[in-house]
């Protein structure tokens, strides 16, 4: 009897994960065992794993399957839901993983069979690790430790920050704070594990406990003191307030304490705000992490409620030039960056062409939050009507007086609203300077992804228009520098 034939046979096999958050791995063995033929009752997932064998059962590893080139089916939906569910804290994930992959082997389609109670297992787990990726984002808090040099002198600040995440998301979400953050020295400090980042290198760490984190910092009683500024009680409802921040993160953020005393006089806020004519004063935030904090926090417009990430801007917060489009896409939502989509693709390569450095520019969006209507299992792009444009434009306006640029380039008709306060035609104002009331120029052009929806002549003579307004704003760069 042959190796395959003997672990066909035997009673079970253990696959003993490396990492918790290893999906990678788990992919790998899958496909082995599916190859192999071993169905998922002989199988059992163990974590965390370490120098195990493979399949402990038989002794040793896995040998080559006899049909090596047999194809093993997962459709990128599947691929897509087991990333994120891989994540779960749930003990039986993997099984469930490859339960489904076993099945789509006789039945592809089954992904889309929404009574399916795998499948929606899967669904559910995928939510579930979205949602806590999603409060990591926003509840996260940084406070400064002080450091002292040998000599006495003092060192670059280094930021901490204590979260407990229900699942294992923390490396999968190492990516957006080193981006967020590039600049600043950095760690995140959960019971699962650890990050710490050093403006070049980001290094995994141990699990930690509460205590090692600092309990506050001097810039805490800013951070209230904005908070409670844009509290809004005209629009709380405290069931939903609670839903989107619950309790358990409350002990970590400065402004939590602030909540009850808020609550309780939300009655009287709101009277003297109707009496103001119902206009909310702000304190504009001071740097461009604040301004993240308070797009992850704010719910002034049904696009934030959307359950998409923030997407913020990106490039050097002294930037000459501001590229502003209309909202993230799709991909923009995944990666959680701007135009790295189809759209931003035209868009590199357009600039590249003018010759403007897209990463000297600051690169933004009119809105923060990807709208969308779901079709079946696509999400489809749906345009910010003119009151969502105008409810980000603080925002927006924020951005620009933090960044202060000299010239401010508007892709599409949504743009130039957040910048304008009003709708225009850019086929009216496109090719010439607009000034601003600080004085910057507003440049206005097509947003890249109307090139896109055009072919043949139409699209070769728009291509020109953009490539020309974009020669002008190049050229208009060198004269302000």
């Amino acid at each position: 009897m042959n190796m395959v034939a003997q672990l066909k046979g035997a009673a079970r096999f253990t696959v003993a994960m490396p990492r918790s958050d290893d999906f990678d791995y788990w992919r790998e063995q899958a496909r082995v065992l599916v190859q192999c033929d071993i169905p998922p009752d002989h199988v059992s997932w163990t974590e965390p794993g370490g120098t195990q064998d493979l399949f402990t059962d038989t002794g040793g590893v896995l040998p080559e399957p006899a049909d090596a080139g047999k194809l093993v089916r997962a459709p990128k939906r599947f691929l897509a839901l087991a990333r994120n569910a891989a994540l779960h804290s749930n003990p039986q994930r993997f099984a469930l993983l490859y339960g489904l992959l076993w099945r789509l082997q006789e039945r592809p389609g089954i992904m889309q069979d929404k009574a399916d109670p795998d499948v929606r297992r899967l669904e559910e787990l995928d939510k579930n690790v979205r949602r806590d990726s999603h409060k990591m984002h926003a509840f996260v808090r940084f406070r400064e430790v002080r450091e002292t040099a040998e000599n006495g002198s003092n060192v670059e600040p280094h930021y901490v920050a204590w979260f407990e995440p229900d699942h294992h998301i923390l490396r999968a979400n190492a990516g957006f704070f080193k981006r967020r953050f590039a600049n600043m020295r950095w760690s995140i400090l959960t019971p699962r594990g650890s990050l710490h980042w050093d403006t070049e290198t980001i290094r995994e760490g141990p699990p930690a406990q509460r205590s090692d984190a600092p309990e506050g910092d001097p810039t805490e009683d800013l951070w209230r003191t904005y908070y409670a500024s844009i509290f809004n009680p005209a629009r709380l409802k405290v069931s939903a307030m609670l839903s989107e921040m619950p309790k358990k993160y409350w002990k970590n953020m400065p402004e939590a304490a602030l909540i009850p005393e808020l609550i309780a006089s939300a009655q009287s806020r709101e009277a003297q705000m109707v009496s103001a004519g119902e206009r909310e004063v702000r304190e504009r935030p001071t740097s461009l992490v604040d301004i993240e904090r308070g797009v992850d926090t704010c719910r002034d417009c049904p696009i934030a409620k959307c359950g998409t990430r923030t997407v913020m801007g990106e490039g050097p917060s002294g930037a000459t030039l501001m590229i502003i489009g209309e909202q993230p896409g799709d991909q923009e939502d995944l990666a959680g960056r701007v135009f790295v989509g189809p759209a931003g693709q035209v868009l590199d390569a357009q600039l590249q062409r003018a010759g403007i450095d897209r990463k000297a520019a600051y690169v933004t969006n009119a809105v923060k939050h990807f709208k969308f209507v779901q079709r079946g299992k696509r999400r489809l792009h749906q345009n910010p009507t003119a009151k969502e444009i105008d409810t980000c434009r603080w925002w927006v306006e924020a951005e620009r007086a933090i960044v202060k640029p000299k010239l401010v380039l508007a892709l599409g008709s949504s743009a130039a609203r957040s910048l304008l306060g009003k709708t225009v035609s850019v086929k009216q104002v496109r090719g010439a300077p607009i000034t601003l009331q600080d004085g910057s120029e507003l440049w206005v052009t097509v947003h890249p992804s109307y090139l896109l929806r055009l072919d043949g002549d139409a699209r070769a003579e728009q291509e020109a228009l953009f490539a020309a307004d974009l020669a002008a704003v190049k050229s208009r760069l060198a004269e302000v520098a």
